[in-house]
């Protein structure tokens, strides 16, 4: 059984999510929120799968939510 996950590099994420390609590095310095894929011993990648997921997850029904966090 092969297993097919689309990886994506930092830029791509980055875009994907409509944030700065910065904005990744620091969430990955301050406790990764945002899942990641590290690669040998310095290529980073994010699965796509991850990044929907994510997104998912950060869905507030009202401005209230956001203030509990």
């Amino acid at each position: 059984m092969q297993i097919q996950t689309e990886l994506l590099h930092t830029k791509d994420a980055a875009k994907f999510l409509n944030v700065s390609v910065a904005f990744l590095e620091r969430d990955r310095w301050a406790g990764a929120r945002i899942p990641f894929v590290k690669v040998g011993s310095r290529a980073v990648r994010y699965r796509l799968d991850d990044l929907q997921a994510y997104i998912n997850n950060q869905r507030q029904d009202s401005v209230l939510e956001s203030r509990h966090d």
